[in-house]
């Protein structure tokens, strides 16, 4: 290569000549003087090996790779063929010019994928569903039950739910069981007397934590359809507040809650559909019971009888009683959307005389009904069969033959009527009465009465 071949990296010329080749083995020693470079460094003695002045030459290390030195062109002499680099870069081909583009998109679509999965990956195991979409919003959108404003249905719920039992009361066919509420902090509960009909006067209520409690039978009361029972060893109980079912409007909001089918704790919602829906209820061979009831729109069934109906402020206003069914006789009869509860004014006066006295006092006018007033020539109303000598209606100039055709402004078109609400009213109560007696038409104050049993 370029007339000098370099076998051990060491390469020394005369200044401004040609390089002085190695002397073959066995050849006569070269002229002495020692020889220098342009420089003026000394490079060591020609006939000495390059290694020979390593130890005097404090900048070399012996230990060092040798350094190939290509010698530079020498006046006259041929080029040094050009020598390519395989590995260096060069100009890019037509094939590289026409693979680029097609590389660009590609390697794109590869790197937003495996970004677009990772950040998949994170959220979705973030969201505690590896491997499956994140559904829902976040968690902060739904406030925790006690956030509720007291006023909501799910507050006025919260409120009354620890004052409601379910009741069960053995018999000797079974046992029956229904709902009830809690009326005082001694232990007293309302129910219904169908509830506790046919017991042995033991009973067990059911707390809304599911603790249970033994009770007995204070009394109750058949036509009105209140039982009492208390709870022994009462702690820590929560009374109801009663409001006032004299004060209600059709359309207001109504909460129905207890233990439909057994199943505790069930809240349902509705309206005051009607108010004094006059109605007689009773099994056959039993107590015929006349209700002057609310009625609600709110899911009732079997087992929420006892249970209170609550407005919405969560004060009890009725007791839930009976429910219309179109089932056969026989058949077990569902929610239809039409139920009725017993008016809280009522069922409370009903309650204190139970507990005071042991028995209810039923309210009576003095007289007993006998048909409409369609059986005397006339057109609706009420007539009276007979009246009571020292009674009420008598009190007030009442007749036999008479036809009430309002009570306390409450029009009358059947005999259940008068008697549902007449019972509705505590005894002493003045009620105005509008009847017509032959072809004129009058009122009359009447002051009701208990009766005597």
């Amino acid at each position: 290569m370029g007339g000098t071949d370099v076998t051990d990296g060491w390469d020394w010329r005369q200044p401004g000549g040609a390089p002085t080749p190695a002397a073959p083995p066995g050849a006569g020693a070269p002229p002495a003087g020692p020889p220098t470079a342009p420089d003026g460094v000394h490079r060591g003695s020609a006939t000495s090996p390059w290694w020979s002045d390593a130890l005097a030459d404090p900048w070399r290390d012996p230990y060092a790779p040798a350094a190939v030195v290509v010698p530079g062109p020498v006046d006259g002499a041929a080029e040094p063929e050009p020598v390519a680099d395989p590995d260096a870069p060069g100009r890019p081909t037509l094939r590289q010019l026409l693979l680029i583009p097609l590389l660009i998109p590609l390697i794109t679509a590869l790197l937003a994928g495996t970004l677009g999965g990772a950040l998949g990956y994170a959220f979705a195991v973030r969201g505690g569903a590896a491997g499956g979409p994140v559904l829902g919003a976040g968690s902060a959108e739904a406030p925790a039950l006690a956030q509720r404003k007291p006023e909501s249905l799910a507050g006025v719920a919260q409120r009354v739910l620890p004052s409601v039992v379910t009741v069960r009361v053995a018999s000797l066919g079974g046992t029956s069981e229904g709902s009830g509420f809690i009326v005082s902090a001694d232990g007293y509960v309302i129910t219904n007397d169908h509830v506790v009909a046919g017991g042995t006067g033991k009973a067990s209520v059911v707390f809304n934590d599911g603790s249970t409690a033994a009770a007995s039978v204070v009394g109750q009361d058949p036509e009105s359809d209140i039982a009492v029972i208390k709870v022994a060893s009462a702690t820590n109980l929560r009374p109801v507040e009663f409001g006032d079912s004299d004060a209600l409007a059709v359309g207001d909001p109504v909460l129905a809650i207890g233990s439909p089918l057994s199943l505790a704790n069930t809240v349902t919602a509705g309206i005051v559909s009607a108010l004094d829906r006059t109605m007689q209820a009773g099994d056959p061979g039993g107590p015929t019971r006349y209700y002057a009831a609310i009625q609600t729109d709110a899911a009732v069934n079997h087992g929420n009888s006892g249970g209170p109906l609550v407005d919405s402020a969560g004060r009890v206003i009725g007791v839930n009683s009976t429910i219309k069914s179109l089932v056969a006789d026989g058949q077990e009869a569902g929610n239809i959307g039409l139920a009725f509860a017993i008016p809280i004014n009522q069922a409370k006066r009903v309650t204190q005389d139970i507990i005071g006295t042991g028995k209810a006092r039923r309210t009576v006018i003095g007289a007993q009904v006998g048909g409409t007033g369609a059986a005397s020539g006339g057109t609706g109303g009420v007539r009276l069969a007979s009246v009571e000598p020292s009674g009420p209606a008598a009190g007030a100039g009442l007749r036999a033959g008479d036809v009430i055709l309002r009570l306390a402004g409450r029009p009358m078109t059947d005999p259940t009527d008068l008697i549902a609400l007449v019972r509705k009213f505590a005894p002493g109560s003045v009620v105005t009465v509008e009847y017509r007696r032959g072809s004129s038409r009058q009122n009359a104050s009447v002051t009701l009465a208990a009766d005597v049993k």
